[in-house]
């Protein structure tokens, strides 16, 4: 067995405990078989229809639309399903609903392990699925994508493509900055602010206020890990990101300590909630939407609950957007923009006609101009595929959507998020030591030198 198979099943040992001890849990799956190992060369029949009966047979997408604040996306799936269902004779879609974190962490690890992943999945493309096509686990999409005429139609492939194949498909694209309670600005006469000491410049007088200056919650450590990313692409440069997997850089840098000790800081001034540690994502928006808190960092998918009456009440059109402010006025702006999340689909397809045809009918009504625009309306979710910026601004009129494609626009240098970037186990040293950051239990010297000797291990066994 290679090491990166070895290295899948340690994964969910890890995983596992993690999860664990966050009151998680993952439910299981009767999933189609896929051979370990099992390359893709015969791919390219890929929806030719050689199989016409109309018995039944089904198969099963993975998807991750759990709770409210996913509603619009899951709708949007669903449609899909009935359009596919409707195209292929004899076809049943299972949906299974499966939370974003125990999916990636625990659940899918675990069925690529044991070579049983679901037909349809949702995966990260970078690290998940080049780990995940190595091992031939992976259907290779770039026939089908091809035939269809979109591969040279999303703004990236990068994340899911693997020695020049594609793997999977990114079902959209997101930045990361603040979102902030406008009217409150407007009131205490606040401006957006040019740099990150105007930013820290509002958050003592939010505090002063009686107010929390930044929603948080940190119970999954991806969460703060948000502002700890883009606090670090500032002080160390985002291209330092790119070099921990290679080492050429190190996490340990002079400037990634000022990074981390500036988040450290943050939380011993009180800009966040006591008892963030123990707060789940939606306690988070939460307290902006109570008007408890009054700015947010997080992903531009969080709109769509600013925008439904349903989750923010008389909070919508009261909240804004802007980008994470540089240093220093007038450098570029930084900002995390990718598009590393969507559907993988498993290799074991290939061996059965009707569900590689159920995969292109899938593929065929998901990415669509039509489905990303309404992603872009309904759920306010960037785009995945190509699509002008002003084109963007005509499908949404909404002033915190027109905040966010303004943001878009002023993004002097873009980066992909740190998870795409190194090993899965070195996340998994970032998490428990940004979460030990927040409770006080460790320095940053200390936090970083233990995610740089995980580092270190990973590099070595690749």
């Amino acid at each position: 067995m290679r090491k990166s198979l070895m290295l899948l099943l340690s994964l969910i040992f890890i995983a596992s405990a993690l999860l664990a001890g966050c009151g998680s849990s993952g439910n299981g799956g009767n999933q189609a078989p896929a051979n370990e190992g099992q390359g893709t060369a015969n791919n390219g029949n890929a929806g030719t229809g050689t199989e016409t009966s109309n018995e039944p047979f089904e198969i099963t997408i993975r998807h991750t639309q759990v709770g409210e604040s996913k509603k619009f996306r899951l709708a949007m799936l669903e449609d899909v399903v009935k359009q596919t269902e409707a195209a292929v004779p004899g076809l049943t879609v299972k949906l299974d609903a499966v939370d974003s974190e125990v999916n990636r962490k625990e659940k899918l690890r675990g069925e690529m392990a044991a070579g049983k992943p679901p037909e349809i999945f949702d995966v990260f493309g970078s690290p998940d699925a080049e780990l995940y096509a190595k091992e031939g686990l992976m259907l290779d999409l770039t026939p089908i994508i091809e035939e269809l005429g979109i591969k040279d139609k999303f703004t990236t492939l990068d994340p899911f493509t693997h020695d020049g194949k594609v793997y999977g498909l990114p079902i959209g694209g997101s930045i990361e900055g603040f979102f902030y309670n406008k009217e409150y600005f407007e009131q205490k006469g606040l401006q957006v602010p040019k740099t990150l000491g105007e930013l820290e410049q509002i958050a003592e007088k939010i505090k002063a206020d009686g107010k929390i200056p930044f929603a948080q919650a940190s119970k999954d450590a991806w969460i703060p890990l948000m502002t700890t990313n883009n606090l670090w692409s500032y002080y160390a440069g985002p291209e330092i990101t790119y070099g921990f997997k290679t080492g050429a850089t190190k996490w340990t840098d002079e400037s990634m300590v000022k990074a981390i000790a500036k988040h450290q800081e943050w939380v011993q001034k009180d800009y966040y909630k006591k008892g963030e540690l123990g707060f789940e994502y939606a306690d988070m928006r939460n307290q902006i939407i109570t008007g408890e808190a009054m700015m947010m960092m997080d992903g531009s998918w969080a709109n769509s609950v600013f925008r439904d009456p349903e989750q923010a009440g008389d909070m919508v059109g009261k909240i804004g957007y802007f980008n994470m402010p540089p240093l220093n006025e007038g450098d570029p702006v930084i900002v995390m923009q990718d598009a590393n999340n969507g559907y993988g689909f498993s290799s074991a397809v290939a061996e059965d006609p009707r569900k590689l045809a159920a995969v292109k009918e899938f593929i065929k009504n998901m990415w669509t101009e039509e489905m990303q625009l309404r992603g872009l309306k309904e759920d306010g979710v960037l785009p995945a595929m190509k699509m002008d910026l002003e084109q963007m601004k005509t499908a949404s009129d909404d002033p915190l959507m027109q905040d966010i494609f303004k943001g878009v626009s002023e993004i002097g240098t873009s980066f992909p998020a740190f998870d795409a970037l190194v090993q899965a186990d070195v996340n998994t040293a970032l998490s428990m030591g940004i979460q030990q950051i927040i409770g006080e239990e460790i320095k940053p010297e200390q936090m970083l030198e233990n995610v740089q000797a995980a580092q270190d291990a990973a590099n070595a066994v690749e």
